[in-house]
């Protein structure tokens, strides 16, 4: 007998609907911003070496809880009833998880961990269920990511019942596991491997999809950035500090949705192997884009909070987030178009010049400057494309 749904929930590939984002992935995606406003505030309360490791395992493990949910939805269709109450599901489990982030190395360690272990597993017993009577491959590669899923979830549950000082490596190797995993393509010994370059993704879909989680980012930022700024007496200090952030997410909206976004879903269906082009461009340099969007808030925070208290805590909050925000969104360049954005590497160039004077800088007027690095590297590459589309005189 044949496991798996009888109906269809597979994606229609073949119409404009099945290509757009529905709204109840949008649903999906706004969890997400509670959970991003909880490792902001992490972030913030632990600006030490110790905080920064620990801050990398979350939002490794929030974009990757994201991401791989995103890569169910190009392949299922929201719209079905079975896929739609699976979304709604799992975000429930996501909100669990985003509870857990303030205290994931703490009090609630068991909360995230086995919120995310339940979100990992259940999304691909629910892949290799809904996938098994209609796409067969598919079903079978989703049954290689359950098999590998098993010894990480092993680990997220070790590191949650073992002292702080293990937990932290523990957790670290579960996500090196899952990294390693879709690196090689989750191979399984009689299984054989996923081969990601035959993957039949839906471009137009994945590119909008991750453009909106940017923008929920950078909006996430504002807010969290807005009540800090109305929680206090005003001040010109404060004042400053709030349009240089405001002109911050602005300059970062620009860079990437100006002309970068769009590229996605050209690229993809020009792509020889779009499955191979899609997981780095979105699933992992993505991460850099997120990350720095992040950090980015958590810099605006400190500006308000701190304007004249300079500290090396400060400098790598406040100019972390341009620095990976930019570093991002040129890998992505890079593998999309095949080229080197030359103003966005001038600005990484810019940001560590600045660094490089920190040492007589506060960090409202270090915030400044990388807001002004930022809003020029819009304006840079946006005179680059007009001038690369300039018809050359005769």
């Amino acid at each position: 007998m044949a496991f798996g749904l009888r109906a269809d929930v597979l994606r229609p590939t073949d119409t404009e609907a099945g290509q757009r984002v529905t709204y109840v992935e949008l649903f999906f995606d706004l969890v997400f911003v509670f959970g991003l406003t909880q490792l902001g505030a992490y972030l913030y309360e632990n600006q030490s070496p110790l905080g920064a490791l620990e801050g990398v395992i979350m939002v490794c493990a929030l974009w990757w809880a994201w991401v791989s949910t995103t890569w169910v939805t190009n392949w299922l269709d929201p719209v079905k009833l079975p896929v739609r109450l699976a979304v709604i599901a799992l975000a429930f489990v996501a909100f669990v998880m985003s509870t857990g982030i303030a205290e994931a190395f703490g009090d609630r360690a068991w909360t995230f961990a086995l919120a995310y272990v339940v979100l990992k597993l259940g999304r691909a017993v629910f892949m290799v269920w809904a996938t098994g009577r209609h796409d067969e491959q598919v079903s079978h590669d989703f049954g290689n990511v359950l098999v590998w899923a098993l010894p990480g979830a092993g680990l997220w549950i070790a590191g949650a019942l073992l002292p702080l000082p293990l937990q932290l490596p523990f957790w670290g190797a579960a996500l090196a596991l899952e990294l390693t995993g879709s690196i090689l393509g989750y191979p399984v010994p009689g299984r054989g491997r996923m081969e990601i370059g035959r993957w039949d993704v839906s471009g137009a879909h994945l590119a909008e999809r991750t453009a909106l989680f940017v923008l929920i980012a950078l909006g996430e930022g504002l807010l969290v950035t807005g009540f800090e700024f109305v929680g206090e007496e005003s001040s010109p200090e404060r004042v400053i500090a709030v349009v240089g952030a405001f002109a911050s997410a602005a300059a970062c909206w620009w860079i990437y949705f100006d002309h970068g976004e769009r590229i996605g879903a050209e690229a993809l269906e020009a792509a020889d192997t779009p499955g191979r082009v899609a997981r780095t461009a979105y699933s992992w340099v993505h991460l850099l884009i997120v990350a720095g969007i992040v950090l980015l808030g958590v810099g605006d925070k400190e500006v308000l909070g701190h304007p004249h208290e300079q500290s090396l805590p400060a400098v790598v909050t406040v100019l972390g987030g341009p620095v990976l925000f930019l570093l991002g969104t040129v890998l992505f360049r890079r593998v999309l178009e095949r080229r080197w954005m030359r103003s966005q590497l001038a600005g990484v160039g810019a940001l560590f010049v600045v660094a490089a004077f920190t040492p007589l800088l506060d960090p409202l007027s270090t915030g400044s400057l990388a807001a002004l690095v930022l809003v020029a590297t819009a304006a840079g590459e946006t005179l680059e494309r007009v001038r690369r589309r300039a018809p050359q005189g005769g």
